[in-house]
């Protein structure tokens, strides 16, 4: 079973967002993702600065099995970039809550994200998908 904290919200797209305070916010991808595309050998992560809009693709994380789009669940500008994932993309598998962590994004005050799951919500959405 893929671990859901309790603490973040999810996506439908299976990103998860942690507000972490003063209107900034981090992104990443769930473990059922990381679980469902195997092992990441590639992440393409947008530039600081580059604004987003809720649903925007933001990304592509790539594994052995597939690529996958990655959509911004909040609308925001790109404030910092998990550099370390362009050489070490393995990490997303090892800690997607954690060191795998994708983008923080300061959040748009205008631009409230609808759609976005309670961890329940979620975990109904993943155990429909296993």
């Amino acid at each position: 079973m893929s671990e859901i904290p309790q603490d973040l919200q999810y996506t439908k797209e299976h990103e998860w967002l942690r507000n972490d305070g003063d209107g900034i916010a981090t992104i990443g991808i769930t473990d059922h993702a990381q679980e469902s595309l195997g092992d990441i050998t590639y992440v393409e992560l947008p530039e600081t600065g580059d604004t987003f809009s809720p649903g925007d693709a933001f990304g592509v994380v790539e594994s052995v099995k597939a690529a996958s789009d990655l959509y911004m669940p909040v609308g925001g500008v790109i404030i910092e970039t998990n550099a370390e994932l362009l050489d070490s993309p393995e990490k997303v598998n090892e800690s997607p809550y954690g060191n795998g962590w994708m983008v923080r994004v300061k959040l748009d005050p205008e631009g409230t994200s609808t759609g976005l799951l309670t961890p329940s919500a979620y975990t109904d959405i993943v155990g429909d998908n296993n």
